[in-house]
């Protein structure tokens, strides 16, 4: 009887096949050249920008491409109305390379349309934030210089009619128009497209898209993703699956069972992030878009909901940031609901916990679980994992794919040794240019061609990366260094708990003190005491919280996920 691959044999496979795939002449391999200003890696099979990824997803004719609710898109429908909006944007407001296009709205069917007319005639897409106040809305606005907006009815009564300066093209909008603005089903009709879209000579290191980072803390800075950029992410995500088939293939041979590979499932993807941030926009609909699969769109996240729309359209990829995934799998729904179609379930935008890996890993009954992490600067992935390879090692976010190289170094720069943890540094085709018009951080960001990621890692001897921490999510108590992530993950094992976060308050003594937010599961029954006794023996006593708060609402969060902190911190921290 064959017995199961150990942890070790997995990642052979997976490192196996990574090197067959990129391989000279192999569909991943690369060669050295010079963008802006570094040697980094670039596939020599590249798709030479996003306007031709578009063009090769016209093949997939009458299928369905987009679902919303009720309403439903074929690729032939949506193609004609990015031809009609791209000429528009091109003959009325001289949308090309070198100019933007602001998108403000939620997760509509227009976002995903608008964005790829944008991009088509090279005109750099502008994602703003939904979640945005007025004044951040103008100051986006007046940091990108936009030749137009596009905004849905809810952004535009926000904005007010202050920004009369800027061409409108608004979309679910009931109220009265101002003069100068034209509604997107207008300037989008399909019935008024021509047969292709406006000539444009796009190169590869112009702006595709610019996302701004959350803005949690300070101004928020835009990250200007290239066209080249955006594309290797997107290959990124190919490649990944790719070598897991590659690897299992590998693991299967080795073991004597040479049958053929089932035949993949159709790529059905659920959207529960915005588009507005790499992990809707990059890694779910770039790539359900070149996979010719459908993409179906919530209007916000609820969990109830994703679990209804999961069995009526046969979702088979779940894309998300790991507490959307606890809370499905702890929804009263989760049993009876027919969850069979999904094969991946994951996400990034945080750690995921170890325990949950398992749950899903369990919750599954044809599905594995996934991770990849990266972030806005780096336009996507840098590394990613799934399947078995994952399950084996649920500690690590993977390897880096191809076109990526790491390094870890301390406080000082210099490069650390395998296995030692400082902060991690990338390089490579998919980091940003740069923050748009603040050139004093962009040169602290990136210094000699390496994106400093703000968080700390450990490489092992195999290149596998392991993410610690972010740099500013430690708590420095009396000297100690306690890493959140750790003790977020110790009480995340408890069944009674659906959400925490883990921060530090002011001590007059020690600096620092550990405090906890944590949120109840629904009919769970936990006090201080038992979670304390919980801790006990799985965590130095110097990392557990002395401040704990229960709660029966859930913590605050950012557009893209993230537990907001900060305000957790502001809200708990004692009066001076």
């Amino acid at each position: 009887m064959a017995t199961e691959p150990t942890a070790s044999e997995l990642v052979d496979d997976f490192n196996a096949a990574i090197a067959t795939l990129t391989a000279p002449g192999a569909p991943f391999g690369w060669t050295v050249r010079d963008v802006n200003g570094a040697s980094v890696r670039v596939y020599d099979n590249a798709i030479p920008d996003m306007r031709a990824v578009w063009a090769m997803s016209a093949a997939h004719g009458d299928k369905d491409y987009l679902v919303y609710g009720d309403e439903r898109y074929s690729y032939t429908g949506a193609h004609a109305r990015v031809r009609a909006l791209a000429h528009h944007l091109r003959t009325e407001h001289g949308a090309g390379p070198g100019t933007r296009v602001a998108i403000s709205m939620r997760n509509y069917p227009e976002w995903v349309l608008s964005h790829w007319a944008a991009m088509s005639v090279g005109a750099a897409v502008v994602g703003m934030n939904s979640w945005w106040t007025r004044p951040e809305m103008e100051f986006a606005l007046d940091d990108s210089d936009p030749v137009a907006l596009i905004v849905d009815g809810e952004r535009l009564e926000r904005l007010g009619p202050a920004r009369d300066d800027i061409p409108l093209i608004a979309t679910r909008h009931d109220g009265e128009l101002p003069a100068t603005a034209r509604t997107w089903d207008e300037v989008a009709d399909p019935a008024t497209a021509p047969e292709t879209l406006p000539e444009a000579d796009i190169d590869p290191d112009d702006d595709a898209l610019i996302f701004y980072t959350s803005g949690t803390t300070g101004t928020p800075k835009g990250a200007q993703l290239t066209h080249r950029a955006v594309v290797h992410n997107l290959l990124n995500m190919v490649f990944l699956t790719a070598c897991g088939d590659a690897a299992r293939a590998r693991r299967m041979a080795r073991s004597g069972h040479e049958e053929p590979p089932p035949e993949a499932p159709p790529v059905i993807a659920m959207l529960p992030v915005p588009l507005f941030h790499v992990t809707g926009c990059n890694c779910v609909l770039h790539t359900v878009t070149i996979a010719g699969g459908c993409l179906v769109m919530m209007y916000r996240w609820d969990a109830a909901e994703a679990l209804r729309l999961i069995e009526r359209e046969g979702v088979t990829v779940f894309t998300g940031v790991p507490s959307m995934s606890r809370e499905m799998l702890q929804h009263p729904d989760w049993e009876n609901t027919d969850t069979s179609s999904l094969r991946s379930m994951g996400g990034g935008g945080a750690a995921i916990p170890t325990d949950l890996v398992r749950r899903i890993d369990d919750g599954l009954s044809q599905g594995r679980p996934g991770v990849g992490y990266g972030l806005t600067e780096t336009a996507g992935v840098a590394t990613a994992i799934s399947n078995e390879f994952y399950v084996a090692n649920p500690s690590s976010v993977g390897p880096l794919v191809p076109c990526m190289e790491a390094r870890v170094v301390d406080e000082e720069g210099a490069r650390l040794d395998p296995g030692q943890r400082g902060e991690l540094l990338l390089r490579g085709p998919n980091v940003m240019k740069g923050y748009l018009n603040r050139p004093d951080a962009t040169a602290e960001a990136i210094v000699d061609g390496w994106f400093r990621t703000g968080d700390i890692a450990e490489i092992d001897a195999g290149g596998w990366i392991y993410i610690k921490d972010r740099i500013k999510d430690v708590v420095i108590r009396g000297g100690e260094n306690i890493h959140c992530s750790e003790v977020e993950n110790s009480i995340y094992e408890l069944d009674e708990v659906a959400e925490v976060a883990v921060f530090g308050l002011p001590d007059e003594r020690l600096g620092e003190e550990v405090a906890a937010a944590v949120v109840l599961a629904p009919g769970a029954d936990l006090d201080e005491a038992a979670l304390a006794e919980h801790l006990e023996g799985r965590l130095a006593r110097f990392k557990h919280p002395r401040r704990v708060w229960l709660l029966d609402e859930p913590l605050p969060r950012n557009a893209n996920g993230k537990f907001l902190k900060r305000e957790l911190r502001d809200r708990f921290a004692p009066a001076p």
